[in-house]
């Protein structure tokens, strides 16, 4: 492997962690993952045949296991049923995102954002 994000590797590469987040791969589930967090769906085949978003360089997508083709670039939070992906720079919109995802009562402007539902 020659991705170089030395912090994100620990987790890419120790079962105890990928078995916690594996464990949550249900339907029934919402998961989120923000930023480079993605890598770790990646590597699991969760995000196998879905559209996200990934903070990982694009260089590095396939070496992770992501489908290049299903990367979305031009927005910040990407929703492909019960999974929520987000640039880091984008953790208003993918609280909000999150939020929706669990049906919570709540008003988009009241975090600087007033966007519609997608």
């Amino acid at each position: 492997m020659t991705y170089r994000f030395y912090e994100s590797r620990i987790f890419l590469e120790d079962d105890r962690y990928l078995n916690f987040v594996k464990a949550f791969d249900s339907p029934e589930m919402i998961i989120g993952s923000i930023s480079s967090s993605t890598a770790m769906l990646a590597r699991l085949g969760m995000l196998k045949g879905r559209k996200y978003m990934s903070g990982i360089p694009e260089e590095y997508l396939e070496e992770l296991g992501f489908e290049k083709e299903n990367w979305i670039n031009d927005r910040n939070v990407v929703r492909d049923g019960n999974i929520i992906t987000a640039m880091g720079f984008g953790f208003i919109e993918f609280g909000i995102e999150f939020g929706r995802a669990l049906n919570l009562n709540f008003h988009p402007g009241w975090y600087g954002v007033d966007r519609k539902p997608e």
